[in-house]
């Protein structure tokens, strides 16, 4: 997929999308074939080398850390990647950011300023969501996957989210979007791909999907 693209997976539950996704990051080994990553094999690699050469994810069940704030969540993978950076520039013209500024320009981006020091216990599920999104945002990922993270979102708030998605995809981000909420998939994405009993049915432009005969007995249903 070209660099600064949104391509959206869909299909019914139990089309294989979350554990298409294990694969890709690591967590599933595949049954045949090889999974490649910005040109290079990463079939064997685990999942912390995934990340370390830029492969992001968010989860369909949420993945924080109940006891930490928000902030702490999204402190904790800024860590590990200046862990990861030993300090080196990491290709940024101005040096690499302290913790403290990379965990700000992951609240700021995702618009988490006003919760960042409550517990996430505290908040809502669809910013719960954005607060994974922003610590995945922290390990400067070049593929974010994400997994139904509009999942708990009301309307205004998946309506911001598209809107980030499409500012992180002009900034150079890839994304690879799984997600059951169609106004969003067909608002933001570039390409989508249909996916049905493991098997890809369809791929096309969002309203190339929404008129495709095949996809519409599979998936979006006739009145669509």
């Amino acid at each position: 997929m070209p660099i600064g693209t949104i391509t959206g997976l869909i299909g019914p539950n139990g089309a294989g999308k979350t554990t298409l996704f294990n694969v890709i990051s690591g967590l599933l080994p595949p049954s045949q074939g090889e999974v490649y990553f910005d040109g290079r094999k990463i079939t064997t690699l685990p999942p912390y080398r995934r990340a370390q050469i830029g492969l992001g994810r968010t989860f369909q069940r949420l993945e924080l850390f109940t006891s930490l704030t928000v902030k702490d969540n999204i402190r904790v993978a800024a860590e590990i990647r200046k862990q990861w950076s030993y300090g080196k520039n990491n290709g940024s013209s101005s040096g690499p950011l302290t913790v403290f500024e990379e965990v700000e320009r992951a609240i700021e981006l995702t618009g988490l300023a006003d919760i960042a020091d409550r517990y996430v216990t505290e908040i809502p599920t669809g910013q719960a969501r954005l607060v994974e999104l922003a610590r995945a945002l922290t390990l400067h990922p070049k593929l974010l996957i994400l997994d139904e993270p509009a999942s708990g979102q009301d309307e205004t708030e998946t309506e911001q989210f598209g809107y980030l998605l499409r500012i992180l995809a002009e900034n150079g981000t890839s994304i690879l979007l799984v997600e059951h909420d169609m106004g969003l998939v067909m608002t933001v994405c570039n390409i989508v791909h249909v996916l049905d009993f493991g098997e890809i049915i369809a791929i096309g432009t969002p309203k190339e999907i929404q008129s495709n005969t095949t996809v519409l007995d599979a998936y979006l249903g006739s009145e669509s």
